[in-house]
């Protein structure tokens, strides 16, 4: 197979070399020719463009990298187009975590009313991208890493792009529960289920060897011995973990412990204040053109194994990593009955050059399933409001997030939305 094409439309964010980094590492897995970068911030742009240069010359990778601002012209000839764009930037972000603790609600960027924000923002631009792409090459696949990317991915599948959602969330359990057990990654099988940034590891399978289809079962011995590391790590109670039986994942603590999180959050900075700073301080090192790494900050930036998880992804789907299975975010069609056929869920799926195909799920217990088709309902509401627009869908959506759900809060959380977005609304 000759050497693949892949576009980062986002290419300017401060993630980039994260990515750069496991293109180079795992070449074998993963053939790449060419990257190209493109972001409308061209100062950023080839600052993320030079340190990706010399992370694959350090490497002795022969990839060229290149820059775009257009779309259109980056795309072009593209096996596979990566979406990591922030619309509003950092500044949006900001607000969003701020204005819904005005009403006593949780400031979160993907999750609650600043989530529904997010969303609003970034489905039209990302479906006027996919459109672009279509059009230069509809034999691309679009990865969506944009949050909130079961929102997203469900834009994109609806309007019949060629997409698929990815999370880090998975593949972080996955090298944690590892590193425990003491076995190497390949070695863990998650029994993955829920909708992005609402998940549970129901199970833990260790494999016989790699790509096994037999194994042992090692929740139990993980919540028994690391208990309480594993608490810390998803900052829920380890009373809570053991009742359960399962991991949930951080984001469960917003729904779980709203008004403990909505009181921290309201004592300190923004997490989105913390990243800008991290950000200024990632791109004075980039600019330095001794480096050749991707720097350890920016692994407090987030996005943790990122870039395992998007090169492991693009090999089954192109072909070059044979098929396997993977945790995504994918169209949902019966895998889990209570829910309509063309939500979005993450779960593993065999992933290989034919697509992705979900696998079936035994069935999911009341306490998460309710959680899931509640969320799932917001999530249609969300993806109308941002397609359509009025003040009416807006409050809708409002009103059936579990962490709303009142009247009067929708109401006030409502105007508080539309007025710190208006830039971004069209039909405002």
């Amino acid at each position: 197979m000759s050497a693949l094409k892949i576009a980062i439309v986002g290419g300017g964010s401060t993630y980039t070399p994260e990515l750069i980094d496991g293109f180079a590492r795992l070449r074998d897995t993963l053939p790449i020719g060419e990257v190209v970068l493109i972001d409308p911030a061209e100062d950023r742009l080839e600052l993320i463009a030079g340190l990706a240069r010399r992370i694959f010359d350090r490497q002795g990778h022969t990839a060229r990298v290149g820059t775009a601002t257009s779309v259109a012209d980056g795309v072009e000839d593209a096996d596979a187009v990566l979406l990591q764009l922030r619309v509003g930037g950092q500044a949006a972000r900001n607000e969003d975590e701020t204005w819904p603790l005005e009403c006593g609600c949780v400031g979160q960027e993907t999750t609650g009313a600043g989530g529904l924000a997010k969303a609003l923002r970034t489905v039209p631009v990302v479906l006027d991208i996919a459109e672009q792409v279509h059009r230069a090459n509809p034999r691309a696949w679009i990865i969506d890493f944009t949050n909130p990317v079961g929102i997203v991915t469900r834009a994109l599948q609806t309007a019949g792009h060629k997409a698929v959602g990815l999370c880090n969330v998975a593949i972080g359990f996955q090298r944690k529960f590892a590193a425990h057990l003491g076995v190497d990654p390949e070695l863990i099988q998650l029994d993955h289920v829920g909708l992005n940034h609402l998940t549970w590891e129901r199970g833990v399978t260790v494999l016989d060897h790699p790509g096994a289809c037999t194994g042992h079962e090692a929740l139990p011995k993980l919540l028994a011995d690391f208990g309480q590391e594993i608490a810390d790590d998803v900052r829920l109670p380890l009373s809570l973990i053991q009742r359960l039986g399962v991991v949930p994942s951080y984001y469960l603590r917003y729904f779980y412990q709203h008004d403990v999180v909505v009181e921290e959050l309201g004592t300190k900075g923004s997490r989105a204040a913390e990243v800008a700073a991290i950000e200024q301080q990632l791109l004075r090192m980039y600019a330095d053109p001794a480096l050749d790494t991707k720097p350890e900050l920016l692994g407090k930036r987030g996005g943790a194994f990122y870039s395992e998880a998007a090169v492991q992804l693009l090999a089954a789907l192109l072909g070059t990593g044979g098929g396997n299975v993977q945790v995504v975010n994918a169209r949902n069609n019966g895998i889990l009955p209570f829910l309509p056929d063309d939500a979005v869920i993450e779960v593993p799926a065999e992933v290989d050059a034919e697509g992705v195909r979900p696998l079936p799920q035994r069935p999911i217990e009341p306490l998460y399933a309710g959680l899931i088709a509640h969320v799932t309902a917001y999530e249609q509401l969300a993806l109308q409001a941002a397609l359509v627009g009025s003040r009416d869908r807006i409050f809708d959506a409002l009103l059936a997030h579990p962490l709303v759900g009142q009247n009067e809060l929708a109401d006030q959380l409502t105007d508080r939305l539309i007025a710190h977005n208006r830039a971004y609304l069209s039909w405002v």
